[in-house]
């Protein structure tokens, strides 16, 4: 007796409806691409109990005739592609022709349509795959769908269907990535007759970010723009210690594109590596746009997940962004008097925090911050060194230089002196500085790191008998991941057989008593994060491992030299690892202290 049977139309069809359409935001989210797709300038959506009973998108697009309209609910009918080959070069945020067949197929559906040509418009009703009427209407032009009672026959699905309230959820995140991605189109959210999303027209993103999240999101953001080969990028981004706990404010559109994409997630945290404090998250509304051809958006049902031809681009091109914005303004955390000792970042373009005598950022400035930030991807991004990064770093006085000059010293803050063997007490004409040294120099050698590791010039020194290290099963599997990155940072191991490894070869850069607990400190590190942020985080661990440490007397001409340092790198705030670097005390707050007018 047969096993295999053919399915019958109507389950096949049920069964590839669910693989489109998975709750009422799925529906929204079809229904709002094609108004989009039809040029549509203002798009209205209405939820009953949270798009369970009703779901209706209005749009004043182009609309459809009556012999389009009933083609529209055939599977894979679609105006968007004709040939194979327009699937490699796709610029409609729909292509595939089954919205319309999947939602009707599990829905009780009304569309009513009209492109503005003939003299009436068109009424099509269906119930699951029947066609229950077809009517001649007066109609604007455009198109209005109304969804009622989703899942209807198919009650297995209905009942996985959550509360109002939690299916209102996704769809208002999605209509807000949607308004985001059309500033120039009205939206409209009603829910339960009560207005959820309600954004007129724009001429700027700044401006629909205002819109949906207030004027405090808006100050807390950069313009952030970069170009390279066929892509492009622009947006908004935290400023330089913004950010706030989680990554619920990132948004990211390819093409026009809403996508959820681990690579620009990658590209984004590693941007903000050392810009933001530990366990701040940037926000972002970042818009990348690329030649069709160099981006598949069909690798995923709902259209959500995109592939890039050319990924180390899209690294770089986030990376220079964020790198060419931080660069236009340094911050320093000021000490708020009369609070529970919270913090507050002062941000200006261009006088922000202190800076340094001389030490203004330029474009050019920005450019080559941007192209470290890129190099930490691969090490051959564009960007030339300035000076020579191994003349500054000193081994024998853990790299802070014992013979900086009065005029290094100058460059910076005046030093008064070190506080608990930790903290470094400088001064300005604005207030009182105080300086983590630990933080500070392990900002000053990570820059520093990042020059070397452009040039490939890292120092070696090879070991004649080389320390054997034993490692754990999770420490050599990473080694074998990332054995020729390791290598290309100076550090070489041979296998000795099982999990040993000896260490042959290490940057001169550090001592040789130090060299196996630093190699096993970055296995750690290679062990917890993906390939793309590897390079970046290995050489913050390098110069965290480096740094002085608290608890570590200075002289002052260590001090003078590793803060007129610190004022020179590509973000004096933060360590690389998030960690606040200075904090200020106003004049005016001691002033007020004490009683002075």
């Amino acid at each position: 007796m047969r096993k295999i049977r053919v399915l019958p139309d109507e389950v096949a069809q049920k069964i590839a409806a669910g693989e489109v359409i998975e709750r009422p935001v799925s529906v929204v989210k079809e229904l709002v691409e094609n108004a989009l797709d039809a040029g549509a300038t203002e798009v209205r959506i209405e939820l009953a109990d949270g798009g369970k009973a009703l779901v209706k998108v209005q749009d004043d697009g182009s609309g459809m005739d009556a012999e389009d309209a009933a083609l529209c609910f055939r599977r894979h009918s679609t105006s968007k592609i004709r040939r194979e080959e327009d699937l490699e070069r796709i610029a409609t945020l729909g292509f595939r022709g089954e919205a319309l067949a999947s939602i009707a197929a599990v829905s009780r559906l009304t569309m009513r349509t009209f492109d503005g040509a003939s003299d009436r418009g068109t009424m099509i009703e269906r119930e699951g795959e029947r066609l229950v009427a077809v009517t001649d209407i007066a109609f604007p032009r455009g198109t209005g769908v109304e969804v009622r009672d989703l899942f209807f026959n198919l009650p297995a699905r209905r009942k996985f269907l959550r509360s109002a309230s939690s299916e209102l959820g996704p769809v208002t995140k999605y209509v807000t990535q949607a308004a985001l991605g059309a500033p120039g189109v009205r939206f409209t959210l009603v829910h339960g007759g009560r207005e959820t999303i309600a954004c007129p027209p724009v001429g700027t993103l700044r401006e629909r970010v205002f819109q949906l999240f207030g004027g405090k999101m808006v100050d807390r953001l950069m313009d952030v723009a970069a170009e390279e080969g066929p892509g492009r990028i622009e947006g908004l981004a935290s400023l330089p210690l913004g950010g706030r706990p989680d990554k619920t404010v990132q948004h990211f559109f390819v093409n026009g594109r809403p996508v959820k994409d681990r690579v620009l997630m990658a590209a984004l945290s590693q941007a903000y590596t050392g810009v933001l404090e530990r366990g701040r998250q940037p926000e972002a509304f970042l818009f990348l746009e690329f030649p069709p051809g160099e981006v598949d958006v069909n690798v995923h049902p709902a259209k959500a997940e995109v592939r890039f031809r050319d990924t180390q681009l899209v690294f770089r091109l986030v990376l220079r962004a964020i790198g060419a914005g931080v660069s236009r303004g340094q911050v320093v955390k000021e000490v708020v008097p009369g609070g529970s000792g919270a913090a507050a970042a002062r941000v200006a373009e261009g006088e922000a925090g202190y800076r340094a005598p001389g030490l203004a950022f330029g474009p050019a400035d920005a450019e080559a911050i941007g192209a470290d930030r890129a190099g930490d991807v691969g090490g051959d991004a564009a960007g030339d060194a300035k000076g020579d990064a191994k003349g500054d770093v000193y081994r024998a006085s853990r790299y802070v230089s014992p013979s900086s000059t009065a005029a290094a010293a100058q460059a910076g803050p005046a030093v008064l002196g070190q506080f608990a063997d930790m903290y470094i007490v400088a001064a300005d004409g604005d207030g009182l500085l105080v300086i983590d040294q630990h933080n500070a120099h392990e900002r000053v050698l990570y820059d520093k790191f990042r020059e070397i590791d452009r040039e490939k010039a890292w120092p070696r020194k090879t070991l004649l008998i080389p320390p054997v290290l034993e490692l754990s099963p999770s420490a050599a599997a990473a080694f074998e991941e990332s054995a020729a990155l390791l290598d290309e940072l100076g550090f070489r191991a041979e296998p000795m057989g099982g999990r040993s490894f000896a260490l042959k070869e290490y940057p001169e850069l550090f001592k040789q008593e130090e060299a196996g607990d630093i190699f096993l400190s970055l296995l750690e590190v290679a062990e917890e994060r993906p390939a793309e942020e590897r390079r970046g985080r290995l050489l913050a661990t390098m110069a965290c491992k480096a740094a002085v440490k608290a608890g570590e007397p200075l002289n002052r001409d260590k001090m003078g030299y590793l803060v007129a340092e610190l004022f020179r790198t590509s973000q004096p705030a933060l360590c690389p690892h998030g960690r606040p670097i200075v904090v200020r005390l106003e004049k005016a707050t001691i002033d007020k202290g004490l009683g002075r007018k």
